[in-house]
């Protein structure tokens, strides 16, 4: 078994890892194999990145002994009926589509092959993103490492037991949404207050990413940066004061949990 990764379904998110183990030099041009539909994005990919680039992916999975399967859910059984002879216990299967258990990987595979289940955010395609990720039945510690190590080309990586996968896809996976949301309203209210749309929107976003970049490399708390920014009597006292009356915090917990609702009926096969 060669040393080499294969990527099925080079869409945004795997020419993101693409991107990333090169850039980072984790590994070169020729220990990575991509697989598109298109001719014209095979080439595409082929003269960017200098890889080996595959229309049939049985061929790309069987050389490789880390198999990256990041087409969509709904392509997936398809997917695994053309790659699943090709595959055995050398093979590592890293799926990185939303809502598809170990299991279901499992029961299409060949007995024995390790499968990892991850959950990146839309964040990890300018490598800002991070995923949770979970073992399956026949996958052990060096699996979850090969898996972790090449995620963290997009993001950090957290390790959760598969059961919360779901609420990870609750919460980051579908955050970037909220967060839009949360930006959208903003920037419409500083527009409605008179300021252009493109100050608003650069006022909104720097807001934001400071904002995390404090929560995160200053390791503030949520509290506390909240209580610096309140002053008694002031503008962000009176604002929080009717962010509370409209019940936000109580929208964003119901609204959690719907997703992880979602998360769980999908996953159970309900697309419905």
């Amino acid at each position: 078994m060669q040393d080499r990764i294969a990527i099925l379904g080079a869409g945004r998110l795997g020419e993101a890892l693409v991107r990333g183990f090169l850039e980072s030099g984790w590994r070169q041009p020729a220990e990575l194999t991509l697989t598109a539909r298109r001719e014209e994005r095979r080439t595409e990919l082929a003269e960017l990145y200098g890889t080996a680039v595959e229309a049939d992916n049985a061929v790309a999975a069987a050389g490789a002994s880390l198999v990256i399967v990041a087409v969509k859910p709904q392509d997936a059984a398809a997917l695994l009926a053309e790659i699943s002879p090709a595959l055995g216990g050398g093979h590592t299967l890293l799926s990185v589509a939303a809502a598809l258990t170990t299991d279901w990987y499992e029961q299409r595979l060949p007995a024995g092959v390790p499968v990892i289940r991850a959950m990146p955010n839309t964040p990890s395609i300018v490598r800002e993103g991070i995923a949770a990720i979970c073992a399956g039945a026949h996958a052990d510690e060096a699996h979850l490492a090969l898996a972790e190590e090449a995620l963290r080309h997009l993001g950090p990586v957290v390790r959760v037991a598969e059961p919360y996968m779901d609420v990870v896809t609750a919460v980051s996976g579908s955050g970037p949404a909220y967060f839009s949301l949360l930006v959208e309203s903003m920037i419409e209210a500083g527009v409605l207050l008179g300021l252009s749309r493109e100050i608003s929107s650069q006022l909104v976003i720097q807001t934001m990413l400071g904002t995390a970049k404090l929560l995160r490399d200053e390791h503030m708390h949520p509290v506390a940066l909240r209580e610096a920014v309140t002053s008694p009597a002031g503008t962000t006292t009176r604002a929080l004061r009717e962010l509370e009356q409209a019940g936000v915090r109580a929208a964003f917990l119901n609204a959690i949990r719907a997703a992880h609702e979602r998360s769980r009926e999908l996953a159970s096969g309900d697309a419905s």
